[in-house]
């Protein structure tokens, strides 16, 4: 695109919300479905606010692919999928065989790997290569991939959200782990991290959600704090909000986690509830995730008898999991690091009194709005929603607190101003007549 086009380009635009043309965005995910965890929920709600400050907006997504709404385009970038068959040695086909991208993904997942980051940035950028001439720009959210390194050389700006370092959550699975070969095989899954830090390493421009996820990109990627940018999440509190008519079940908490995630810290609530239990005998903890069969979180319920106590649901939409955070009296969340705390914002969004770890950048989320306590200390959990439940009024304030923390300090609107604001003066280069005025 020469100069005089880009310029009559510009102006032929819609305006975004702050008068200025609309940009062309495009957002990458790899894997983007809400059910698969929070960068799917981070990549609906992002499209959604871009969207309505008059940006377009399109996603580049495998599967299991995202939920968008009217307005966003969603271009499917197919994979193998191979976390979805039943016997992946045998998905490989002799066509797979003239593609090293398809060949590579279905070798790395039979020997213990996880390739889809690599082979989404593959195929990602030799997309672009075709069509990166109708976007301003890119924002990949946590893919980290060295097809985004290529995209970047070619001309196209290039921004990265990274949540958090997934090298915390090695570190804590190795910690839990003695058996010395799941050790080796939870260091091969986690292979691609060599490549996430390199590529962190050379991206023009990166933003994280978080202080403390600043501080430990800084230290676990070698990239300079001045060098990553903080633009916090947001919570959509049209959507998360008190239910007046909600009817609580008296003694009832809920938690989002992934059960066989020691980062989450699920096993220290369940420990808690296993103390508080023989004071409230009707307590009760729904969990908002899936409980694999066989897996350890199953074993320690019935080893702490609290199999019918506790309630694992998955694959709700937005609306029923909003109606539970409505029906349950206290929320917590036990994790041993959150690079944000989407949950907890949430839950406190939905009006409930939130008992939260100082796990990783929880504290930056809940301020005083919350009981906090330490991360991996089942004993305090116990005693803060002991605390909770004896007293209603105090549970009144802190729900009254949680709301109004979220609606003044987050939202997705604040986002998507600060992301433009972002996109306009560190990432998309100036039209042609503003270098010369400024020349």
């Amino acid at each position: 695109m020469n100069a005089l086009t880009q310029v009559l380009d510009q102006h032929a635009r819609p305006l975004a919300a702050d008068g200025k043309p609309a940009l062309r965005i495009c957002l990458l995910g790899y894997r983007s479905h809400p059910f698969v965890g929070g960068q799917g929920i981070y990549l609906h709600y992002l499209s959604k606010a871009l969207l309505a400050y008059g940006h377009q907006v399109d996603v580049i997504s495998g599967p299991p692919y995202p939920e968008l709404v009217d307005g966003v385009r969603l271009i499917k970038m197919p994979s193998l999928d191979l976390f979805s068959v039943e016997e992946p040695f045998k998905a490989l086909k002799l066509s797979h065989l003239k593609s090293y991208t398809d060949t590579f993904e279905w070798w790395s997942k039979i020997t213990g790997g996880f390739a889809e980051p690599y082979t989404f940035g593959r195929r990602v950028a030799k997309y672009l290569k075709r069509h990166g001439h109708q976007y301003d720009l890119v924002h990949d959210n946590q893919c980290l991939a060295w097809g985004l390194l290529d995209i970047q050389n070619r001309g196209l700006p290039v921004v990265a959200t990274v949540h958090h370092p997934i090298t915390r959550d090695l570190e804590l699975k190795l910690a839990a782990e003695d058996n010395w070969g799941m050790r080796l095989l939870i260091k091969r899954w986690h292979s691609f991290l060599k490549m996430q830090k390199k590529v962190v390493q050379q991206l023009d421009h990166v933003v994280t959600v978080s202080e403390q996820s600043r501080a430990d990109i800084a230290q676990c990627f070698d990239r300079a704090s001045d060098r990553i940018d903080l633009i916090h999440n947001g919570i959509d509190t049209h959507v998360f909000k008190p239910d007046p008519q909600a009817i609580k079940k008296p003694f009832s908490l809920i938690t989002t986690a992934s059960a066989d995630q020691p980062l989450k810290g699920l096993r220290y609530l369940l420990e808690a509830m296993h103390q508080l239990r023989p004071h409230y005998p009707d307590i009760s903890l729904t969990v908002i995730g899936k409980l694999h069969a066989g897996g350890e979180t199953e074993q320690r319920l019935k080893a702490l008898s609290l199999t019918d106590a506790v309630e694992f649901v998955s694959g709700i939409s937005t609306e029923a999991l909003v109606a539970r955070y409505n029906a349950a009296e206290i929320a917590v969340v036990p994790s041993l690091y959150e690079g944000f705390g989407l949950p907890a914002g949430e839950a406190m969004a939905c009006g409930l009194p939130l008992v939260a770890t100082d796990g990783g950048a929880i504290p930056e989320v809940v301020g005083d709005a919350a009981l906090s306590v330490p991360a991996g200390d089942a004993n305090a959990l116990a005693q803060a929603i002991s605390q909770l439940i004896d007293k209603p009024a105090w549970r009144q304030m802190l729900a009254e607190k949680a709301r109004a923390r979220i609606e003044s300090t987050f939202s997705w609107q604040k986002v998507a101003e600060q992301l433009t604001h972002y996109y306009r003066n560190n990432v998309v280069a100036p039209a042609p007549e503003a270098q010369r005025a400024h020349g």
